[in-house]
C-alpha cells in the first residue's frame, strides 16, 4: 500500500529557512511566509523535507488513493523557488501572465525571485488556490 512521503511535521519553519543557501532566496523566502500567511489565513507548516505549507485537505481520488496536502504553500529550492497553488488559474486564467516571470506546471509555479513577480497579484493567486482546493475537497 502507498505511504504519502510529504507529511506534515512539527519542523521549525524558521530553522529551515535558515538552511537556504542563498541569502536573496532566504529573503524571499520570509517575504513569502508573510504573503502566503496573510493571503491564507492559516500558519505556516513545515511539509516533508523542504515545503512550508498553509492549512491542509483531505484528498481522494477515484483510484482510491487518499491523503492530505497543504492547501497552498512555497519551497525555496536550489534553483527556483516552487510555489503551490493547485487550481489557481482557474477563476483567472490570464493571472498567471498578469504575476510576471514565472513558470509553471499542473499544481505550481516556479520563480527566480520574488521581485520578478507582482504580489498582489500572487495574493489572488494562493486565495483562488485555497478556494478551489477548499470547494472541489470539502471537509466533512
Amino acid at each position: 500500500m502507498y505511504e504519502q512521503k510529504t507529511k506534515e511535521h512539527g519542523g521549525d519553519v524558521a530553522e529551515f529557512i535558515e538552511t537556504v543557501q542563498k541569502p536573496d532566496m532566504k529573503e524571499d523566502a520570509y517575504k513569502l511566509l508573510g504573503i502566503f500567511e496573510q493571503s491564507t489565513g492559516y500558519p505556516p507548516k513545515m511539509w516533508g523535507d523542504s515545503i512550508i505549507g498553509f492549512g491542509s485537505y483531505h484528498y481522494r481520488y477515484a483510484t482510491g488513493h487518499e491523503g492530505d496536502a497543504p492547501l497552498a504553500g512555497f519551497s525555496p529550492r536550489k534553483a527556483k523557488i516552487s510555489l503551490y497553488l493547485t487550481g489557481c488559474a482557474e477563476r483567472e486564467p490570464d493571472a498567471l501572465e498578469r504575476l510576471g516571470k514565472c513558470t509553471s506546471g499542473k499544481s505550481c509555479v516556479y520563480i527566480n525571485k520574488l521581485s520578478d513577480i507582482d504580489p498582489q497579484v500572487l495574493k489572488v493567486l494562493i486565495r483562488n488556490a485555497v478556494q478551489y482546493l477548499q470547494e472541489t475537497y470539502p471537509e466533512k
